[in-house]
């Protein structure tokens, strides 16, 4: 088996290897990331002369993105020589971890009150279930989990999802403010919180699609995306580099429209709530904080913890209160009010 996976994963250097006048890629040093770094003072620059005030958000970009794709590599090397379900099973929660987390506290400008749970596992049941079908079947991988296809699928179904699932969410909590009256119209007429959310809902899932399906639009006439630039600077045959890009933008496409599906469905459940009120109030503005929701779900499960310990006692307490009743002598006063009215 060992033998087998390991040709899976070599297969496309092999190829490469044996194409006709095909040069391996160079190899790359620290010096050549410097060299490409210095593309940054572009947009520097940019931001400079407009007075766009973004050259601390460009730092830290490009400072998360050196230390987070250097780490990416050192983990995904060990993962990729273990090559154990349960590792890469476990690389892929983290990633859509990570990526709920990103979107909830660091690109949503509102937020309510549990997004980050609905984000965690929209983004998860949608990417895990496209990602699986797709690899197992439309990419023919046996295991499904083979490491090297698996886990950059999943990075790329992810990154697109959540960038969906923000633009959904934002338009649903800003479409919530400036559509208030129509909402409040709708529901004081009878209208379900579904159908007086159903026009912000179709807004948001339609402006959440538009990019995915803008990028099928023009790939490969105008735009070579990533994927396949990679595999041919690495020398994967034209043909094979293509139909991998052609099967990923079809499953991008399906996951990021389950994905926006769910968040919106979840969104409009807590701004219509199940007595069919608007709720404005829940939405909160400006960006989530994760030590807040920490601290408040503490409070919560402490809170209900209480309640249950509550209602036990006193249901206990009750209990024994009706058995001492039970066990306590009768007199002949309590048999006759006992006794059955029509006995005569």
């Amino acid at each position: 088996m060992d033998k087998v996976l390991l040709e899976l994963a070599t297969n496309v250097t092999v190829s490469a290897e044996q194409a006709p006048g095909h040069s391996s890629a160079p190899a790359l040093t620290w010096v050549n990331v410097a060299i490409a770094s210095s593309f940054i003072l572009v947009n520097g620059g940019i931001s400079l002369v407009l007075g766009l005030q973004l050259e601390k958000t460009l730092i830290i970009a490009a400072i998360r993105c050196l230390i987070q794709l250097t780490l990416m590599g050192f983990v995904l090397e060990d993962v990729f020589k273990t090559r154990h379900p349960a590792l890469v099973m476990l690389m892929t929660f983290v990633l859509i971890f990570l990526g709920a987390y990103e979107t909830v506290y660091n690109k949503s400008k509102q937020t309510y009150k549990g997004m980050f749970l609905s984000v965690l596992i929209s983004s998860g049941v949608s990417t895990l279930v496209v990602g699986i079908v797709g690899a197992r079947f439309a990419m023919g991988q046996d295991p499904f989990w083979t490491p090297e296809i698996f886990i950059p699928t999943m990075g790329m179904l992810l990154g697109n999802a959540m960038s969906g699932m923000a633009v959904a969410i934002s338009s649903c909590l800003s479409s919530a403010g400036t559509r208030k009256e129509q909402i409040e119209t709708y529901l004081s007429f009878g209208a379900s919180r579904w159908e007086a959310g159903q026009s912000i809902a179709i807004e948001a899932v339609r402006l959440a699609m538009l990019p995915t399906i803008n990028q099928m639009s023009v790939i490969g006439l105008i735009a070579i995306p990533g994927m396949m630039t990679g595999q041919l600077i690495s020398g994967t045959p034209m043909k094979d580099a293509v139909m991998y890009q052609q099967i990923i933008m079809f499953m991008i496409s399906a996951s990021t429209a389950l994905g926006v599906l769910y968040a919106v469905v979840s969104c409009v459940a807590v701004l219509i709530d199940s007595r069919h009120r608007l709720r404005p109030e829940k939405i909160i503005d400006g960006q989530a904080s994760l030590f807040h929701d920490i601290k408040t779900a503490i409070i919560n499960t402490w809170e209900s913890v209480v309640y249950v310990f509550c209602c036990l006692h006193f249901r206990n307490k009750k209990k024994n209160d009706y058995d001492l009743l039970d066990d306590s002598p009768t007199t002949e006063d309590d048999d006759q009010q006992r006794r059955p009215l029509l006995d005569n």
